[in-house]
């Protein structure tokens, strides 16, 4: 049950939500303007950044913006300690499908970890328009411009029928308030049917990789795949230097069949 102030806001929401699915404005690719070089962080901050650009042969700085320069290294940071600290084997090859990508920002740091021969993200609300006249899928087609095999699908992954190795899905919405939050109409809040949907798309052998806002979303999120019929094959939540801004340490999960 939701209250009415929810149902309200669901209400504005779904307005504008229909309305860009509508008129599916683009102005085509959009780069950003790159940083060149990372300001702003304390020494153990750059010591790290520098760890993994150097392991990974990647410097964001290079191509991106400040804020999503050290948004990729986070990510890239979380997916360093979380697979090694969990004694995970790192897939590598395969085809990749990351759930709820938003302009698929982070998809370089994907590649750069994983080594996929397909990667896909898929995004519900792909056309959503910002205030600089731009859409969130000129966006992704500026951050894949220098990926040939990533694509970017605007879809609802509960609906969505394509199989995958890898399916991975960062901090999932799981409740009212933070599909509100996003500026999405409730009519979109069905994780039974994302989960059941993952279930279904991840191929005999292969992982589902999930990251939650601390513990109680991942106990929410926990019983959601398990009611799915996927199988908890390990666990990791340990706060890092370049996660330090998150009130909540993320929690990584890792799934397969039962």
């Amino acid at each position: 049950m939701y209250s009415l102030f929810q149902r309200i806001r669901s209400l504005r929401h779904r307005f504008w939500y229909g309305v860009s699915e509508r008129i599916r404005w683009s102005r085509g690719a959009f780069e950003e303007t790159p940083v060149r070089q990372l300001c702003a962080v304390n020494r153990e901050q750059g010591e790290r950044i520098a760890a993994l650009s150097s392991r990974y042969q990647v410097q964001f700085e290079l191509q991106m913006s400040a804020a999503t320069c050290a948004n990729n290294y986070e990510y890239l940071d979380i997916l360093d300690r979380g697979w090694t600290g969990s004694g995970m084997a790192r897939p590598t090859g395969g085809v990749l499908c990351d759930i709820g990508c938003a302009s698929f920002w982070y998809a370089a740091t994907l590649q750069a970890f994983f080594r996929p021969d397909r990667l896909v993200g898929v995004e519900i609300e792909g056309h959503r328009l910002f205030k600089d006249g731009r859409t969130r899928i000129d966006y992704a087609a500026g951050y894949l411009r220098r990926l040939p095999s990533a694509q970017f699908v605007v879809a609802d992954y509960a609906d969505y029928r394509e199989p995958a190795d890898v399916i991975m899905s960062w901090f999932p919405f799981l409740t009212a308030a933070a599909v509100l939050a996003w500026r999405l109409p409730l009519s979109v809040l069905a994780p039974e049917r994302l989960f059941w949907s993952i279930k279904h798309n991840l191929r005999p052998g292969g992982t589902f990789f999930m990251v939650n806002h601390g513990e109680e979303e991942a106990a929410l999120a926990n019983r959601l795949c398990i009611a799915a019929g996927l199988r908890l094959v390990s666990r990791w939540a340990c706060p890092g230097v370049l996660s330090e801004h998150r009130m909540q340490p993320p929690v990584l999960s890792w799934w397969q069949h039962v």
